[in-house]
């Protein structure tokens, strides 16, 4: 990776710069409520230990609320 950063110009290297900063600024995570997160938390073991429900379940049982 780095012989690719050695051979960029310039304008390339602060494309990519900015594009990482707006990335690192734009990560809702750090703007959740504390009780968001553990839900969210909470709610990825649960599905870990496959307690949650198969995705095309799901969609079946709510598929009246999805309109194109």
């Amino acid at each position: 990776m780095k012989k690719y950063v050695d051979k960029a110009d310039e304008k390339t290297l602060r494309g990519v710069n900015a594009i990482l900063e707006i990335d690192q600024q734009s990560d809702f995570w750090n703007e959740l409520p504390d009780q968001v997160k553990q839900d969210v938390d909470e709610a990825l073991l649960e599905s870990e230990r496959g307690e949650g429900k198969p995705h095309e379940e799901v969609i079946r049982k709510y598929a009246k609320w999805h309109t194109k």
